[in-house]
């Protein structure tokens, strides 16, 4: 017998032990039938729940009651949870609470409880979206125990517009104006912020752009002036974002900038031609000098969300970070008493 044919035969040998080992050991497994293929697999993953269009906030106005909603990725364990809550970009025109699934999901993995909440949008006008967004997370801290929540860390991530009211309810923690609604008792300060591709100043979200695209930022019609300024109505004919500049500052985030302010995670794509990348860098610089925590992050050739955002890198990224700054998920005792969830596995 040759050498390569030794080394066949001893090959084979060993592969027939191994089908044999695994082959004796599957027979005994409850349920086996010859030609059964059996997986042991190792739990590294827990469950995720979901719960889906809650109604966190009532808005009344003169002829109505507005429900706003969130749902919630809550990781079905014992443990005190960090919780994040993602703002929806979308143009100030719309806030979809759906989007961004994999973002969420990659959160509510890592161990956080992640809502995603909707706010109003125009033609609502500021400070609207920020009351929203300051209620969402109270209603976060009034039912912490029912979520398995720490009420001491709460964050919040918001992409483009979202990005925008990520930054404004991070930034104006203590701003009494914006504390509208109900569980006034609650705080709505949060512990960390991370914007994507987000607005920092209404001003001038088109700077370095094209003359031509700087122009349309200069409309009455535009989102930005609609959400600040209000829609044209009878004797009113609108006003653009530069018409007041001190009210355009005042609704922007750069706005609010004294004081103490929780960790920021900016990242900007370098191509972004809706958003300039310039408000990230403005952010940055005025954080760092204010000497707050902040850690930016530029995608080199990714435009305004397009599917650069959507890869395991970024994901990870804003996961990592989230994790450094509001840590790992603790263990919680038990309530005294409690019973076991009848539908735990189901």
């Amino acid at each position: 017998m040759t050498l390569i044919n030794k080394c066949s035969f001893r090959l084979a040998s060993g592969l027939l032990l191994s089908a044999m080992a695994v082959s004796a050991g599957a027979s005994e497994i409850t349920g086996y039938a010859e030609g059964a293929q059996v997986m042991r697999v190792e739990k590294t993953q827990g469950r995720v729940d979901a719960l889906n269009d809650i109604v966190y906030s009532q808005v009344k106005s003169a002829t109505d009651v507005r429900q706003l909603h969130m749902s919630l990725l809550v990781p079905r364990n014992n443990k005190l949870k960090p919780a994040i809550v993602y703002f929806p970009g979308g143009g100030f025109t719309s806030a979809s609470w759906h989007k961004y699934i994999a973002m969420r999901m990659a959160l509510a993995n890592a161990g956080f409880v992640v809502a995603s909440a909707e706010y109003r949008t125009v033609p609502d006008t500021f400070p609207a979206p920020v009351v929203d967004g300051k209620a969402s997370v109270r209603y976060l801290r009034e039912h912490a125990a029912e979520y398995g929540i720490d009420p001491k860390r709460i964050g919040v991530l918001g992409d483009s517009a979202g990005g925008y009211l990520a930054q404004m309810v991070a930034l104006t923690g203590g701003e009494k104006r914006f504390e509208q609604g109900d569980y006034l008792t609650q705080s709505s300060a949060v512990q960390a912020a991370a914007t994507l591709y987000g607005i920092s100043d209404l001003r001038n979200i088109g700077e370095g752009f094209p003359e031509v695209v700087q122009n349309v930022h200069r409309s009455p019609a535009v989102t930005e002036a609609l959400l600040v300024n209000g829609t044209a109505f009878r004797d009113f004919p609108g006003a653009a974002i530069g018409s007041d500049e001190k009210k355009a500052l005042a609704a922007s985030p750069m706005g609010h900038l004294s004081g103490k302010k929780p960790p920021f995670l900016i990242v900007h794509g370098s191509a972004d031609t809706l958003v300039s990348p310039l408000q990230s860098q403005q952010l940055y610089n005025a954080l760092k000098k204010a000497g707050d925590r902040a850690d930016y992050v530029i995608l080199a050739g990714a435009e305004h969300g397009d599917d650069t955002w959507y890869q395991t890198p970024v994901i990870e990224r804003v996961v990592n970070w989230f994790k450094a700054t509001l840590g790992d998920p603790q263990n919680a005792p038990a309530a005294p008493g409690a019973a076991k969830d009848k539908n735990a596995n189901l």
